[in-house]
């Protein structure tokens, strides 16, 4: 059994979905409009630059659960997945998974993004496995703002996959992952098969440099708009 691994945001998804939620919520009128919007987007730019500091957007991003009730964010999300994430899944992303899946390989998603906002995403594509950041759940089932275990973020990624795949760990020598960013070198220098998706610029010129394949999924429309919004922010 082959195994194939998915980066979600700006690879699967046209889109990045941390971004997206912290802009969904704005919208709401969850969150004060000016600060965390603008907060929301330098985040955003400092991952797409490689300078995010993992901890402090965790205590940005993760914090905000934390300050609401559990069914209020489940409705929230409810309505986010509807009306930002579904149009945002192409054709082409669906027919990439189905190809691994029809061909038997084993298959996950990789993300970033805390797995409370990406869990209902996998099963939209028709993979059974979400790896994501998990955000930590007290005793009464809420939020703490803190991260339960390690991130999968950068070689965070690496640590999860192999912590998933245990006594199957050799099956990742021989993997391919699909990504679209940089930050997620680490995990694609382990794989035999890493693949550039929709790459940033500096992850186009790695692959270039390396012979990797590329591919474009989806219209990518998201990089391209977000950069507009920094340029006329």
């Amino acid at each position: 059994m082959a195994l194939a691994l998915f980066d979600l945001d700006n690879t699967l998804l046209d889109g990045d979905s941390d971004f997206l939620w912290g802009e969904f919520l704005v919208e709401q009128g969850a969150v004060d409009r000016a600060a965390f919007g603008a907060a929301n987007r330098r985040f955003y730019q400092q991952y797409l630059d490689g300078t995010l500091d993992i901890q402090e957007f965790h205590a940005f991003s993760l914090g905000l659960l934390a300050r609401h009730e559990t069914p209020t964010l489940v409705a929230w999300r409810a309505r986010f997945i509807a009306e930002r994430i579904v149009p945002n899944l192409s054709p082409a992303a669906h027919a990439l998974v189905a190809r691994h899946r029809d061909a038997g390989d084993r298959l996950a998603i990789v993300t970033a993004t805390n797995s409370f906002v990406t869990a209902p995403i996998a099963p939209l594509l028709g993979v059974p496995t979400l790896i994501g950041t998990d955000p930590e759940v007290d005793a009464r089932g809420r939020f703490t703002g803190r991260v339960a275990g390690r991130a999968a973020f950068r070689a965070g990624k690496v640590e999860r996959v192999l912590a998933w795949l245990g006594a199957d760990a050799k099956l990742l020598d021989a993997a391919t992952f699909y990504s679209d960013s940089h930050n997620d070198l680490p995990l694609l220098e382990r794989v035999a098969h890493p693949v550039a998706v929709n790459a940033d610029a500096t992850l186009a010129r790695i692959a270039v440099e390396r012979g990797w394949p590329t591919l474009s999924v989806g219209p990518g429309h998201a990089r391209q708009l977000h950069a507009r919004r920094q340029a006329n922010a």
